[in-house]
């Protein structure tokens, strides 16, 4: 094995030390936010005082009203200009993937190195591209509850992340995969570490089990769970993860290929007709 190989193996056996005797590293502006997706899961708060915590974080409450706007949800005319009403829009289950999308974000604003944070935004862009398209084949193909398809595509590489945010305390964390030096224990860790982070911001068990039938699962045509949704939008997005850019971009090379009927449509047929939603949801998750 490469030494850089070796000193990745230890960078991953020491977070998962630490996060084995209960210590997750999370940065002073993402802990704020966690609070909210926190609050969302207590049956206590109802809009007026989830409004008044988004309220108090203005990227968060940004990214609220702009996907609130976004064409996807333009079937309640838009123009929407406040928290509250952008809640009522959306809904507890859309506002937790926005929370978590301010997370990712947020997670990248804490990093100085050039190298670290360009990986990461490249891995929210990603990330935001899956989660759109998540969202359209849960409407219009899987027929499964689209706003929980988007948040799983917004956290379902919520562990690599979290990797790169450690990147600049372990530098090794960035040197990147091959199927010859990385053994099957990393791909452990890595997975451990990813389930923690999970963990940490509540994601349900349902989604995480569809987050890790994409790290096993192979794809299904048409798709029908969650998992299915999660993996097929990975594979029609273009913007690959740069985490697994090896394995990702043979997949990506015969994105082409996928086809199928949806009804009296083709799936291309599907996409091609939303473009538009989809394009208006990604850009509002990204920025």
């Amino acid at each position: 094995m490469k030494k850089s190989a070796v000193i990745k193996s230890e960078a991953l056996r020491n977070i998962v030390a630490q996060i084995s005797s209960g210590e997750l590293v999370f940065p002073a502006n993402v802990r704020a936010t966690l609070k909210i997706q926190e609050a969302l899961d207590e049956p206590k708060y109802g809009t007026d005082e989830i409004a008044k915590l988004i309220i108090q974080e203005p990227l968060v409450a940004a990214r609220v009203i702009a996907v609130a706007n976004s064409v996807a949800y333009s079937r309640f005319g838009g123009g929407i200009t406040n928290v509250r009403m952008a809640i009522s829009i959306l809904g507890f289950s859309t506002l937790r993937s926005v929370v978590a999308a301010v997370i990712m974000r947020q997670i990248c604003l804490a990093i100085s190195d050039n190298a670290i944070r360009e990986k990461m935004e490249y891995l929210w862009v990603h990330s935001a591209t899956v989660a759109a398209m998540a969202h359209l084949l849960a409407r219009k193909v899987s027929k499964i509850d689209p706003e929980t398809a988007l948040f799983a595509g917004v956290v379902h590489e919520v562990g690599g992340f979290y990797l790169l945010s450690r990147a600049e305390e372990f530098p090794a964390l960035l040197e990147s995969r091959t199927e010859i030096d990385y053994p099957s224990a990393d791909q452990s860790h890595e997975l451990e570490i990813a389930r923690a982070v999970l963990q940490k911001l509540l994601i349900p068990k349902r989604v995480m089990s569809s987050i890790e039938s994409c790290w096993h699962g192979a794809p299904v045509f048409p798709p029908v769970s969650l998992g299915d949704t999660l993996l097929l939008a990975n594979h029609l997005t273009d913007t690959v993860s740069p985490l697994k850019q090896r394995h990702q971009t043979k997949l990506t090379a015969n994105t082409g290929k996928i086809d199928f009927m949806v009804g009296e449509k083709s799936l291309q047929e599907i996409l091609d007709e939303s473009k538009e939603d989809l394009d208006s949801l990604t850009e509002a998750l990204i920025h």
